[in-house]
């Protein structure tokens, strides 16, 4: 059961961001677009509601579980950077809004890009964390937590591989293969 409605809150977010979508630039209901955009937060709501009942009532933590946590922790930290991934192609694509911005390639503006990248999903994963580690303190010591247990050792990887990425580009930045123009060498007097 808990797979499923993993399944329907996925597809109830796309769902509802078609539906907010095109309210705002085929119906021009900028109001009624936000209001249902703004219903996004209720599908986690249902699924941490109806998680933490299915344990209540003595279903044996598993992998499910983990997943529904580990799912809400991703749809509240990345939900509304994606929201505004789809708002500007939605906007350019059907609104003439201005092309989406992409992501540096080079340098430091990389660098900060990747940072900001690696703090969204570590924030993820800390909520995921957060949930499982609720969860086992709501199970106690009476239940098997292993399944919860190997979804937070899963989040702690998760981490650790986006802050070496960032890392990566900190510490070895990419360079502009046509590079900056050269500098015009200062002249010497051999030079004249």
């Amino acid at each position: 059961m808990i797979v499923t409605l993993i399944i329907i809150c996925e597809v109830g977010f796309w769902v509802l961001l078609g539906i907010g979508l095109a309210l705002r630039y085929f119906a021009k209901m900028p109001r009624a677009s936000t209001a249902v955009l703004l219903c996004e937060p209720l599908l986690e709501i249902v699924l941490l509601v109806v998680t933490a009942i299915d344990l209540k009532n003595g279903a044996e933590p598993d992998w499910k579980h983990g997943l529904a946590a580990v799912y809400i922790g991703f749809s509240v930290a990345l939900g509304p950077q994606l929201i505004k991934w789809a708002d500007a192609r939605f906007a350019h694509r059907f609104a003439d809004g201005p092309p989406p911005v992409r992501p540096p390639k080079y340098g430091k503006a990389r660098m900060v890009h990747e940072w900001r990248t690696a703090a969204r999903w570590v924030t993820a994963s800390a909520i995921a964390t957060g949930l499982l580690q609720s969860a086992i303190w709501y199970v106690g010591s009476d239940g098997d937590i292993g399944s919860l247990r190997m979804w937070q050792q899963k989040m702690v990887f998760l981490i650790g591989i986006n802050v070496v990425i960032a890392l990566g580009y900190t510490l070895f930045p990419k360079k502009d293969p046509g590079g900056p123009a050269p500098a015009e060498r200062p002249r010497s007097y051999s030079d004249r």
